[in-house]
């Protein structure tokens, strides 16, 4: 099974509502006054990481990368359970997880640990507290609405050929990168739709695009991309966590952001970049 065929089969199963049809990176739960956010993701070695990579950057991303689906919705973090799997560096991995849980002020509520063979993985729950309602979706995208970008893409992609290739050039954006919780807790209150960028702008918005049925054209030159003469390279290669957000055609975003394109009803396909429309999801991003 591929990710797409494997979440189809989960969608079979008993859902809670607050799972949102498993077509959001959160579930949204309400619990009296109160309405949590829960998201899960993992990092898995050769995969999200290089077999060499220093244990502390590790996480660091694993925190960071939980931090921003929260971010996405406009939460405030409340705390994080974890996965690890031991190893190599054990105690590089502590140490940078120390420091992040500091930078971003969320405290360690919990988890597990593995002892086993082979690729490592680790697996991360965090768990945040809406600070608006009705919680930002990927699918409230609306006709007429502005898309905007908090952020820029490619610099993921410049990092880890910094590392893979040992250049010594800087690669923070890749190994150490920036959950923008303050951004999506100003944006949550006026968007209607809003996503972390992951898996490569084009794929996610086609995925906005898909849930919100509508159609999200781009304007390709308008993005802002972290090696211009590389574009569409910064376009689809992910791992950047910018935010994708649509809102209402003359609002101000509370935040710096880019204004990318605009929301149009259906048409011939999800995704418009520059004027050609883009029928399928094949090429855009990362896909497991």
């Amino acid at each position: 099974m591929n990710e797409q065929a494997f979440i189809e089969a989960l969608r079979l199963l008993p859902l809670d509502p607050g799972a949102r049809g498993l077509a959001d990176d959160c579930a949204v739960i309400t619990l009296g006054s109160e309405t949590l956010i829960l998201t899960h993701d993992m990092l898995v070695e050769g995969t999200h990481y290089l077999p060499d990579a220093d244990m502390a950057d590790v996480a660091w991303k694993l925190v960071a990368t939980n931090l921003s689906d929260l971010a996405a919705k406009g939460a405030e973090p409340v705390g994080v359970l974890i996965g690890h799997m031991l190893g190599r560096d054990d105690e590089r991995f502590v140490s940078g997880l120390a420091k992040v849980l500091a930078h971003y002020k969320v405290p360690l509520l919990g988890g597990d640990t593995v002892a086993g063979a082979g690729t490592r993985t680790h697996g991360l729950t965090a768990i945040g507290r809406a600070t608006c309602t009705p919680v930002p979706a990927r699918n409230g995208a609306q006709p007429g609405d502005a898309l905007w970008l908090v952020g820029e893409v490619g610099a993921a992609m410049l990092g880890f050929e910094a590392l893979r290739d040992g250049t010594g050039a800087d690669h923070a954006a890749y190994s150490r990168p920036h959950a923008r919780l303050a951004e999506g807790q100003a944006l949550a209150p006026l968007t209607h739709a809003m996503m972390d960028i992951s898996d490569g702008l084009l794929l996610d918005a086609f995925r906005m695009a898909e849930a919100s049925q509508v159609t999200l054209a781009i304007e390709g030159a308008q993005v802002p991309v972290a090696a211009p003469e590389r574009r569409l390279e910064c376009l689809t290669w992910g791992d950047d966590y910018a935010l994708l957000a649509a809102l209402p055609d003359g609002t101000q975003p509370p935040c710096e952001a880019t204004r990318i394109g605009v929301i149009e009803p259906l048409g011939f396909a999800p995704l418009v970049v520059d004027g050609e429309p883009v029928l399928n999801a094949s090429g855009l991003g990362y896909r497991h």
